[in-house]
């Protein structure tokens, strides 16, 4: 039986609660895109991906490429929670020889599919995938998460005139739009002005959601799925850091050591 709305809530809130204990114990890490993707992988993780646990390597699971690789800590919390791995490990996110690193390695991690580091990388990967699946014969879907910062790079738009070329509708792409990336607002680095328009430029189908609401989410996967000839994105408009007022819409914590002074204050 899958969870309420109210239930996916609650296990947003766990998930953030995670990556607050793991940046903490780790000394390191990125908090802010972590926090603003939670309901994203929430959604994904208990609501639309075909996966199964207990067979993560299963031939015909759905993919998640996470191309905004710096928000591995949300993944991995999520990919815990979801039962991939013993929650304790948690505690070992970044550190010597943990299966836990910085960016996901699918040699290391249950539940990873893709290793991806160089931002902008992530959607290439994910139409390579969503051909590979065609040809295949496969019927699984393949999702691919980017940061909006990610978006500003060439190899993104180069993807995304491959996706619509070759009419690859099992590929969903969700942009988590928080507006900052690690040198400030996004807007005034490189302006993304009006985001979906520009993928429907592209020639994807285009939905823009509350990336904070497990209902809209959920809806907008299912819409996408629905999808014949063309590949779709979602654009989920969300706030770094959510869930942590003094981090909330802070582009310093994009990437900042968290301590139990700064918690405490």
């Amino acid at each position: 039986m899958s969870p309420t709305p109210n239930e996916l809530r609650e296990i947003a809130k766990v998930v953030r609660r995670d990556v607050l204990t793991m940046v903490l114990e780790a000394g390191s890490g990125h908090i802010g895109g972590s926090l603003s993707c939670a309901d994203i992988l929430v959604a994904l993780y208990w609501q639309v991906l075909r996966i199964r646990p207990d067979r993560p390597t299963w031939e015909d699971r759905d993919r998640l490429v996470l191309s905004k690789a710096h928000a591995a800590p949300a993944l991995y919390a999520a990919l815990a929670r979801r039962g991939y791995f013993d929650v304790r490990d948690l505690l070992t996110f970044s550190k010597l020889k943990s299966k836990l690193q910085g960016t996901p390695d699918p040699h290391r991690t249950a539940g990873v599919d893709v290793s991806v580091g160089s931002q902008g990388e992530g959607l290439s990967i994910a139409n390579g995938i969503a051909l590979s699946a065609r040809r295949g014969g496969k019927g699984f879907r393949v999702y691919c998460l980017l940061g909006d910062g990610e978006v500003q790079e060439g190899q993104v738009w180069e993807a995304a005139l491959t996706g619509a070329h070759y009419k690859l509708d099992n590929v969903c792409a969700v942009i988590d739009r928080n507006g900052l990336m690690a040198a400030g607002p996004t807007d005034e680095i490189a302006a993304l002005q009006s985001v979906a328009d520009k993928w429907r430029a592209f020639g994807w189908h285009v939905t823009e959601v509350d990336g904070h609401s497990v209902e809209q989410l959920t809806t907008a996967f299912t819409e996408a799925s629905s999808v014949k000839g063309q590949p779709s994105v979602i654009v989920a408009n969300t706030v770094k850091g959510k869930g942590v007022t003094f981090m909330q819409g802070k582009v310093e914590w994009h990437d900042r050591k968290l301590t139990v002074d700064v918690v405490r204050d």
